[in-house]
C-alpha cells in the first residue's frame, strides 16, 4: 500500500521510517507469494503493473474496512489509519488547511493525505475517503453533509464597467465578457425566483484565484465567493455587479462515497469543519 501511494520504494521507505532494503525484501516476498510482479522497476523509477494496481485497489478497500471495523468497536480514543481528502485549491490552503492540521495535531496516530485541486475528482475511482466542496452540489450517488454557508456575488473592475457599462438585468450578462471556470450556468435570484444565465466569455480558468486576477485586470465580470473578493472590494479594485439579483446562498459540504457506515475519521473532520464555519 505504501509503495503504491508513494509511487516508489524509496519514498515508501521514508514514509515508513525504515530502510529501503527492508521495503524491497517485503515487496519481493509478497510478489513471490502471489506469483506475479506488482511493481515494474526501471532507471526512471518504479510503477505499478496491471496486477499491482488491481491488488492495491483491493488492498485499499480491505484496509478501509479494517479501519471502520476498529472504529466501530472502539469509538473512543485517538483516530488511526489513513484519511485521504480532496479539497479545492482556491479555498483549501487558506480556509481548510488549518482545520486539517489541527486534526493531525489532536490525533498523532492518524495519517492525513490531502490533495488540493480545483479539479472535480472521482472519489471512488481515485480512492478518496471524502471531499470538501464549495458551491451547489450536483445530483450524484455521493453522501453529503453541509458544514457551512457560502456567499458570493458578481464583480468586475471599475475600468471594465466604465468601458462596457453596468448590466441592469441578468439577461444583459450575455452581452458581456464572462470570466468562468468552464461552461457553467450562473444562478441569480429575482425576488422568489431563481434565474439561470448561460454567459459567454473568452477567459476561462479552473481556479478561483486566477479568475479574481482576471477580474481585477478588467477582463470581464466574474461570479465569485466573497471570501476571494473581500479585500479587492474593500480596496475598490473590484465593484459589485447586479446587486438587485444576488446569487442564492451556496454551501460548504463534506461528501463521501456511499456505504453502510460513515468512517469515524470523516465524522470527526466534518464536526471540526462545522465548528470552524460556525465560529467568528
Amino acid at each position: 500500500m505504501e509503495v503504491a501511494d508513494a509511487k516508489g520504494i524509496s519514498a515508501a521507505a521514508r514514509r515508513l521510517g525504515i530502510s529501503k532494503s527492508i521495503v524491497s525484501r517485503r515487496l519481493a516476498r509478497l510478489e513471490a507469494e502471489l506469483g506475479v510482479q506488482l511493481l515494474a522497476r526501471s532507471t526512471r523509477g518504479a510503477a505499478l503493473t496491471e496486477a499491482g494496481a488491481l491488488f492495491s485497489e483491493h488492498a485499499a478497500r480491505v484496509c478501509a474496512e479494517l479501519d471502520i471495523a476498529e472504529e466501530t468497536i472502539r469509538p473512543e480514543g485517538d483516530l488511526r489509519g489513513r484519511l485521504r481528502i480532496a479539497a479545492p485549491l482556491s479555498f483549501g490552503p487558506t480556509h481548510l488547511a488549518r482545520v486539517i492540521a489541527d486534526m493531525a495535531r489532536r490525533h498523532p496516530r492518524l495519517h492525513l493525505d490531502t490533495s488540493y485541486s480545483d479539479r472535480f475528482v472521482d472519489l471512488i475511482a481515485e480512492g478518496f475517503d471524502c471531499a470538501i466542496r464549495f458551491g451547489y452540489l450536483p445530483n450524484s450517488n455521493l453522501l453529503a453533509r453541509r458544514v457551512g454557508p457560502l456567499f458570493g456575488q458578481l464583480v468586475a473592475s471599475p475600468d471594465y464597467i466604465a468601458s462596457h457599462g453596468q448590466p441592469e438585468t441578468p439577461c444583459e450578462l450575455v452581452d458581456h465578457e464572462a470570466l468562468m471556470q468552464g461552461t457553467e450556468a450562473w444562478l441569480l435570484t429575482d425576488g422568489d425566483e431563481t434565474v439561470s444565465i448561460h454567459p459567454r466569455g473568452r477567459f476561462k480558468a479552473d481556479n478561483g484565484t486566477a479568475l479574481v486576477a482576471a477580474a481585477v485586470a478588467g477582463l470581464g465580470i466574474a461570479y465569485l465567493p466573497d471570501a476571494l473578493t473581500k479585500a479587492h472590494l474593500a480596496s475598490g479594485a473590484l465593484v459589485p455587479v447586479l446587486t438587485d439579483y444576488p446569487p442564492p446562498q451556496a454551501g460548504v459540504y463534506v461528501v463521501r462515497p456511499p456505504g453502510q457506515h460513515s468512517s469515524r475519521k470523516v465524522r470527526v473532520l466534518t464536526e471540526m469543519l462545522i465548528e470552524c464555519f460556525e465560529g467568528p
